[in-house]
């Protein structure tokens, strides 16, 4: 198959290794793909903040740019919802039905699309807390939530069991929001800090070196609560990881 890779603007701007990463990782698992170099942000900031019809151009522009391939991958949780669930501001045509179709956050891309379960080149030895962001969770599915009592799944875990070395910290409240929610942190800046601040003490206690993600938006609000406030944890990707990333 043919991908096109989604990378969203804010990892392109702050965190371009994980984009590197993601790409490379595609590749070693023997993927074609390729990187639209025209685009933009997928539009998800308008419609959260309730502006969802100033985001009908960023929704053509991103159609124009990957309604070519196959899928559409991208290492974003949040905003591969958004465009699977709520990219609704242009008309729904054959092309937009595509691409929402199509759109594959990239743990559940390479879990249950290509359905590798090895990465013989990658070796983290560390113990790591896990945080599933509330879209990949609750809108993706690609984890069981705690609050349904449902049996456990991870998808990411499952992923990340397959790297030499690893080891899993085990918060106590694995499931909660970390307080990130896009516009939400603006708005509610107050919440939005103290929320942050509970998720990675919670993941410091358990003994986590690391906290990884499929979501930098979620880490990097996190990483900004731990170094204001002095809690000695770092943040990696998920991608970052299966690529084969050290220390």
């Amino acid at each position: 198959m043919k991908i096109g890779l989604f990378i969203p603007c804010y990892m392109d701007a702050f965190y371009p290794q994980t984009g590197i990463a993601t790409l490379e990782l595609l590749e070693k698992l023997g993927q074609e793909v390729e990187y639209p170099m025209d685009q933009t942000c997928c539009g998800q900031p308008m419609a959260n903040s309730g502006c969802n019809r100033d985001a009908k151009e960023t929704e053509a522009l991103f159609i124009r740019n990957f309604s070519k391939y196959d899928v559409i991958v991208s290492p974003s949780g949040s905003c591969v919802h958004h465009i699977r669930d709520n990219f609704d501001a242009i008309e729904q045509t054959d092309e937009v039905r595509h691409v929402r179709k199509n759109t594959y956050e990239l743990v559940e891309f390479i879990h249950d699309v290509l359905k590798v379960r090895e990465f013989p080149w990658a070796e983290f030895p560390h113990k790591v807390g896990l945080h599933n962001s509330c879209a990949t969770l609750r809108s993706l599915r690609t984890a069981s939530m705690s609050e349904l009592g449902e049996p456990f799944f991870s998808k990411p875990k499952t992923l990340l069991s397959a790297v030499k070395g690893i080891s899993f910290a085990a918060p106590r409240r694995p499931d909660e929001c970390c307080g990130f929610g896009g516009t939400y942190s603006v708005t509610e800046e107050a919440v939005s800090a103290r929320m942050g601040l509970d998720k990675v003490t919670d993941h410091h206690d358990a003994g986590a070196e690391y906290i990884v993600s499929a979501d930098t938006s979620c880490m990097m609000h996190q990483q900004g609560c731990a170094e204001r406030n002095g809690v000695p944890i770092r943040f990696i990707h998920i991608a970052e990881i299966l690529n084969g990333a050290g220390a």
